[in-house]
């Protein structure tokens, strides 16, 4: 079998943490489209659990759930060719608040259970056969999946650090690399997450991460929006959430405070120590706050550089940062810290180590910005589709279960 070989006519059921329903952007969701294009797909909605319901009952989202429990709507809803959303019509019981971890885990294989019986009876609806399982970081109420619905093939797909968000950590720190090694397969859209799956299980594999860049393309056509158009250049800019658990304030600050002729713009809300930082008594640090996410390519194609003062920390770590292909789709010279999941990005982007380091990278960039050198930029974010992530996603499945 051929890795590059394109999986096709397969019946795959996908699950995890974001319903189909969600307001934002979802990897997952984003995979189950593109799979679809060559085979069945389920994708199935987390299950209600007793505190959400008590909770959030009122909403229009909860009510449709309580009704599919009542057996008074359809649990299984037809999105497009080849693909369904499934809606649970098992009540589970929220479970995290138990500390003795042995009691967790015989919750959780009941909650697993009653899970794994609604999808279950969707599978014999839709007649699916040889199912591929597809875990998209659900590391409780998936554990016992495979072992339930025994899936031909049971793929787990790491995309954060959910470790280090306490609600995980409780009892993920025991369960997740557990679930990772009885996986088939663990993939991963950065390198360190791949790295960290494969201290559990071999057949770990980094697949990339596929971004929407079509708006990010077209930005040279936009207009200078007004409330930087009066702000002389270098512009240093940054667009994204202003929160001190993933941004350095001290970088920014530094290159403020050192390089008062560059202008730095910061186009995204602030949280509290952004909004009692120091940043705010700089004449050359303007805070333009939120914008219409439309808007983001034209202030992205007013920025000289662009900026990703990151902080390193268990949050941030791993995850793949969909704003440096935003940038580099616009052609912009970058300039962000230095991790093990920028790796990819070395060729393109400037990569610093320190806060002394993002000045005399910055003055690079400046120095060196050319359209050769932005065209480059522009074709290596145009490779980061999700028809190139799944795509790894099944040259990882060939390449494990190659014949």
């Amino acid at each position: 079998m051929n890795n590059n070989e394109i999986i096709s006519g397969r019946d795959i059921v996908i699950v995890g943490q974001q319903p189909w329903d969600v307001e934002i952007g979802s990897n997952c969701k984003d995979i189950a489209l593109e799979m679809a294009k060559n085979n069945r797909v389920l994708y199935v909605n987390s299950p209600l659990d007793r505190i959400t319901l008590l909770k959030r009952k009122n909403e229009e989202k909860i009510k449709k759930r309580i009704d599919v429990i009542k057996h008074q709507q359809n649990s299984i809803v037809p999105i497009k060719n080849n693909l369904w959303n499934l809606y649970p019509d098992e009540l589970i019981e929220s479970i995290n608040w138990i500390s003795i971890h042995s009691i967790f885990k015989y919750f959780n294989k009941k909650n697993n259970k009653k899970f794994a019986k609604t999808i279950q009876k969707a599978i014999n609806e839709l007649q699916f056969k040889n199912v591929i399982l597809f875990n998209d970081n659900d590391m409780f109420r998936c554990f016992y999946l495979k072992e339930y619905l025994k899936p031909a093939i049971s793929i787990y797909y790491s995309r954060d650090f959910m470790l280090a968000v306490d609600y995980w950590k409780k009892h993920g720190e025991k369960l997740e690399p557990q679930l990772i090694a009885k996986s088939d397969i663990c993939v991963a859209n950065s390198v360190y997450l791949a790295n960290y799956c494969k201290k559990y299980n071999a057949n770990s594999f980094y697949v990339g991460q596929g971004c929407e860049l079509e708006p990010f393309n077209n930005a040279k056509n936009t207009a200078t929006p007004a409330d930087i158009a009066t702000i002389h250049q270098p512009i240093i800019g940054y667009v994204g959430a202003l929160q001190n658990l993933r941004l350095d304030i001290h970088i920014i600050d530094h290159i403020a405070t050192l390089k008062p002729h560059w202008n730095v713009v910061l186009v995204g809300p602030e949280d509290e120590a952004f909004k009692k930082s120091t940043l705010h008594s700089h004449s050359n640090v303007y805070f333009l706050g939120a914008k219409d996410p439309i808007e983001l390519p034209a202030y992205i194609n007013s920025f000289d550089i662009c900026i990703n003062p990151q902080i390193v920390n268990q949050v941030t770590i791993g995850n793949y940062p969909r704003k440096i292909d935003e940038y580099l789709a616009v052609g912009k010279p970058v300039v962000a810290t230095k991790t093990e999941a920028m790796s990819i990005f070395s060729n393109h982007v400037y990569l610093a180590e320190s806060k002394e380091a993002y000045l005399s990278l910055i003055e690079k960039a400046l120095e060196e910005d050319e359209e050769r050198l932005q065209n480059e930029r522009k074709t290596f974010a145009a490779s980061h589709t999700w028809e190139n992530s799944v795509k790894a996603i099944y040259a990882a499945i060939n390449h494990s279960f190659k014949k």
